[in-house]
């Protein structure tokens, strides 16, 4: 049935129900790129999850593995990874059992971080020194969503300046994008003393932190959704839109596949199986932007 879409026969992709899924595609077909708007996650979704077999680094981890941060700190960083990281994917305790280790892992991180005199011009510099990678196609995707007029909202509980940073050396820091991340605050000679706003941990993405936004608002009319995510946690990020018509839930499943393919497939309409790329997202624009206006697949 996904041969309607021909990128979704890719080997990665996993659907519960295919069926569904051509509907929704249907539906955001028809209602094309104006009423089209784009909300995920960024590390580990738009930043890639591994590379020959390596680990690449979420935002956080480029700070921490930074030479900002002194030999004493990096040790600790690195315990509060190995306490907290298998919580936070650990398919067999629910969201609720989980937020309080969450807030307990970025607070205790974030406090770290405070604690290193990191200066504001060093962040371009921490990036550019980073093995930072975002996921092969992400040229296409941003430049897509931006010559279309698509909005693109990346909600993170990532370092915003970083994977700001990240997205700004690639060249691909549109003016399109919005960002919601925990942002650091700076004091008046430029050094790091906390992080701005409401704290947004894995398990917290979603209205309550974009209320106080008016970001939203802007965007009557965008009532079509492709939402990317890789956790859990990233399936709320829409839930503070008004008036949502179509949804589309995309789901990178990058660790412990066997142990949460089920939950995965249940949560997510489309679930990409150790895939690198953003090949699938880009194939789906393509659908969408392109057969809507009765062209084939591989107009332009």
């Amino acid at each position: 049935m996904a041969e309607e879409v021909s990128i979704l026969t890719k080997a990665t992709v996993r659907m519960r129900q295919s069926g569904r899924v051509l509907e929704i595609v249907g539906a955001l077909r028809k209602g094309g790129k104006d009423r089209l708007q784009v909300i995920s996650d960024f590390d580990r979704t738009l930043s890639r999850f591994a590379y020959n077999g390596k680990q690449c680094p979420s935002s956080h981890n480029i700070l921490d593995n930074s030479k900002v941060i002194s030999e004493e700190c990096q040790p600790e960083l690195k315990a509060l990874h190995k306490h907290y990281y298998p919580i936070e994917i650990d398919p067999r305790r629910t969201i609720e059992e989980k937020l309080p280790d969450m807030v307990e892992w970025w607070t205790k991180a974030h406090d770290l971080l405070c604690q290193q005199k990191i200066q504001k011009f060093q962040i371009a510099e921490v990036v550019r020194e980073s093995n930072a990678m975002l996921r092969e196609g992400y040229k296409t995707f941003f430049d897509t969503l931006y010559q279309n007029s698509i909005p693109l909202l990346i909600f993170s509980a990532g370092i915003g300046d970083i994977l700001e940073e990240i997205i700004r050396q690639k060249k691909v820091l549109h003016p399109n994008i919005h960002i919601v991340s925990n942002y650091m605050d700076f004091d008046k000679d430029g050094f790091l003393r906390g992080f701005q706003g409401q704290l947004i941990h894995t398990y917290n993405k979603n209205s309550s932190i974009c209320k106080n936004s008016d970001y939203f608002q802007q965007l009557q009319g965008k009532t079509n959704i492709l939402l990317l995510g890789d956790t859990m946690g990233d399936l709320t990020m829409a839930d503070g839109v008004p008036g949502v018509e179509n949804i589309l839930k995309i789901g990178f499943l990058n660790d412990k596949v066997e142990e949460q393919r089920e939950s995965y497939m249940d949560a997510y309409d489309i679930v990409l199986e150790k895939d690198e790329t953003l090949d699938v997202v880009n194939g789906l624009l393509q659908d969408i932007l392109h057969r809507g206006d009765g062209v084939g697949i591989h107009g332009s």
